[in-house]
């Protein structure tokens, strides 16, 4: 389905459903009219859902465990993240000198990397999911 039409497809509905009432007198010719373009305006949104799910599912079934495990894992990290700074700040109560340097420590670590490595990653994260994202609006097929 061409993303023109996706874009566009709310509006026409609603300019048809407009123009069904100015154009057609009879009041039951009217309903039949619109009752079609309401069908049409539910199949175009079953459609777009279908594609969406259905690269939803060919990702989820991809044989390649990076691919099936991405988001998942990517999850699990940021989740072991949040688990680690609450365990750290009630560490912190008894040992706070330890949990500063922890902190200074991992400052440093970070600071090591040169910046234009943060950029590059950046840089690749976003133009990888920016491409993910423009296929999915497109409905290009992995």
């Amino acid at each position: 389905m061409s993303p023109i039409f996706t874009t566009l497809a709310p509006g026409l509905f609603e300019a048809g459903a407009k123009l069904i009432d100015r154009l057609i007198p009879d009041p039951a010719q009217r309903e039949q009219a619109k009752l079609a373009l309401f069908q049409a305006e539910g199949q175009q949104a079953l459609q777009e859902m279908q594609v969406s799910l259905s690269a939803i599912l060919a990702e989820a079934n991809s044989a390649d465990p990076w691919t099936s495990r991405a988001r998942p894992t990517f999850l699990y990290v940021i989740y072991a993240v949040i688990i680690l700074s609450m365990i750290g700040s009630v560490i912190g109560i008894w040992w706070p000198a330890e949990v500063f340097q922890a902190a200074e420590n991992l400052s440093k670590l970070l600071n090591a990397v040169p910046e234009s490595l943060w950029w590059l990653f950046g840089a690749g994260y976003l133009g990888y999911t920016g491409a993910r994202s423009f296929d999915k609006w497109r409905g290009v097929p992995r």
